[in-house]
């Protein structure tokens, strides 16, 4: 047990898996009796440091709402306070996890007019979006849906095994999108995911017909591809989506 009091936003849970997909990249399966949550959304997991204090973070689940074992794709930051300490973490040991979830990143803020979405995402976001993909409603909602994952090198395009199940499971009507930056990959798109979008290279490669009718984007990754991507699809005619005004993407910075 912690020294200091749990924090009454936080509750334990039980690490009970992991996997290590390179030096960096790992995932941890927790068992956590966290409220139930949406595709998309995210909470936070937490462990205690010195004199009373709390460490803590934001993390999107991986896993598909309703499912028992919480999974969160996670990356040590070599000088941050919290990940080397979740990278040391093995089965068995504890966690905390935050009990409510948070986040708009859901199908249910999508509008109803779209039917072709587009998950665009960078490094650990593709976690939210595999997600997304677990949830039944989204094989229904959705004619087509484009899975974008862009890297700076192969080893880092994980959960590939999930990603064949998820192309098994939705046949045509999903399209897996790999960019790698660092390398040359003969099945993977190379540059920067604006780049990209305005040259119509994500189209070509799934021929998918970029509309403002028909599609929505979801952006999710670091600020910088978040910031350049909304700013390159506002100059090709799509608005933010907002409740008030319905528009055709969404962003998150995953930091």
């Amino acid at each position: 047990m912690p020294d200091s009091p749990i924090p009454h936003s936080l509750i334990k849970g039980t690490v009970v898996a992991r996997v290590d997909w390179t030096e960096r990249l790992f995932s941890l399966k927790i068992k956590a009796n966290m409220h139930p949550f949406k595709a998309g959304q995210f909470t936070k997991l937490a462990l205690p440091a010195a004199e009373g204090e709390w460490l803590r973070r934001a993390y999107s689940m991986v896993n598909g709402p309703g499912e028992e074992i919480l999974e969160f794709l996670l990356v040590t930051v070599a000088e941050g306070e919290l990940s080397p300490r979740l990278d040391a973490l093995q089965p068995g040991d504890a966690v905390y996890v935050g009990e409510e979830p948070a986040g708009f990143m859901t199908l249910d803020e999508i509008p109803e007019s779209a039917s072709d979405l587009w998950m665009l995402s960078t490094g650990t976001a593709i976690g939210p979006f595999l997600s997304l993909l677990a949830d039944p409603s989204a094989k229904i909602r959705f004619k087509r849906l484009v899975l974008v994952h862009a890297v700076r090198r192969e080893e880092e395009l994980v959960y590939r095994e999930c990603i064949a199940a998820i192309e098994a499971r939705f046949g045509q009507q999903f399209h897996y999108v790999p960019v790698v930056s660092r390398e040359s990959v003969p099945y993977a798109l190379t540059g920067r995911i604006p780049a990209l979008l305005s040259a119509g290279t994500l189209s070509q490669f799934t021929g998918v017909e970029l509309d403002p009718h028909n599609s929505f984007f979801l952006i999710c990754g670091n600020p910088e591809m978040v910031h350049d991507s909304s700013e390159t699809l506002q100059k090709m005619g799509y608005r933010r989506n907002l409740r008030r005004s319905p528009g055709q993407f969404s962003s998150e910075n995953y930091w």
